[in-house]
């Protein structure tokens, strides 16, 4: 199998059916007879990246290997056939992740010690789930902390084939540095004037007027309650007034419910003495029965 042509089709063939990207021995593999070389494999793939640069995808080489995938410049219409949005991580976790693929290998305590707050658990959880981070190894110190590393997952998530293709710290600082510059020249919310006609002056006018009419009236009925309420309040206060120096108000009110309560006893008896009298004196027959025994 000599023919590039050839080659460049069975090459295009695999990886359009592989669902992961192809290394160069993943190709190799395809071939039992007349298998290529590995440099007229390489020359197969150049020439199907030069051919993809007038196409809206392109041969992109990953750490995994190497794929098609649409050019980014087209991601906005192409993500329209997807319903589901894509996610949204917060910035703790991306803090996170960059410290790890910045700092590699990492302690959670050294991710807490840098970014000055607890590494939550789930953070932790959801990097490892999605394969962009693995543990490499235990920290040789009491309790021996797990290290974290970052994984080709990642690396292919990112669209980069290594470390190396990452933004230096000087970069990232560069465009935050720009972002923080840029000056809106125009403004976000348009002013805009409205102006009002005589007829809405005078409405408005009289709007004003109604409202100082019923204030008016709220003023003189909150008035009225309180020259109601007021002899009340006096004579709760000339009670109070009645008090003895260091008597509290408590007690006062305790010893006159306490003398009401005996006024109410005192009236009861009084009541019940009167029916008694009146029943002694209804009952002849008890005095004629007391007479006969007096004169027995």
């Amino acid at each position: 199998m000599s023919e590039l042509a050839e080659l460049k089709r069975i090459i295009e063939g695999a990886m359009l059916a592989s669902e992961s990207p192809l290394t160069i021995d993943n190709l190799e593999s395809l071939f039992v007879v007349e298998s290529p070389t590995r440099s007229e494999i390489r020359d197969a793939i150049a020439e199907i990246e030069a051919d993809c640069e007038s196409r809206g995808f392109e041969l992109k080489k990953v750490a995994t290997g190497y794929r098609f995938q649409v050019k980014e410049e087209y991601s906005e219409w192409v993500s329209r056939l997807w319903e589901e949005r894509a996610p949204r991580y917060t910035r703790a976790l991306l803090e996170t992740l960059a410290l790890i693929a910045y700092k590699q290998p990492i302690t959670r305590g050294d991710i807490e010690e840098i970014r000055g707050v607890a590494v939550s658990t789930n953070i932790i959880r959801t990097l490892l789930e999605r394969e962009w981070v693995r543990v490499v190894g235990h920290r040789d110190v009491p309790g021996r902390p797990a290290m974290y590393a970052t994984t080709k997952h990642f690396l292919d998530y990112f669209n980069v084939a290594s470390l190396e293709e990452l933004p230096t710290l000087q970069e990232i600082k560069d465009i935050a540095a720009e972002d923080a510059s840029l000056v809106i020249e125009e403004p976000l919310i348009e002013m805009t004037s409205i102006e009002l006609e005589p007829e809405d002056l005078e409405l408005e006018g009289a709007n004003e007027t109604d409202l100082d009419a019923v204030s008016q009236q709220v003023d003189q009925i909150q008035e009225n309650i309180r020259q109601v309420m007021a002899p009340r309040l006096e004579e709760r206060d000339e009670d109070w007034d009645d008090l003895e120096p260091g008597e509290s108000r408590s007690e006062h009110a305790g010893e006159a419910s306490l003398m009401e309560s005996e006024e109410e006893l005192l009236t009861d008896q009084r009541a019940d003495d009167t029916a008694d009298d009146r029943e002694e004196i209804s009952d002849p027959e008890s005095d004629i029965d007391l007479d006969q025994n007096k004169d027995a």
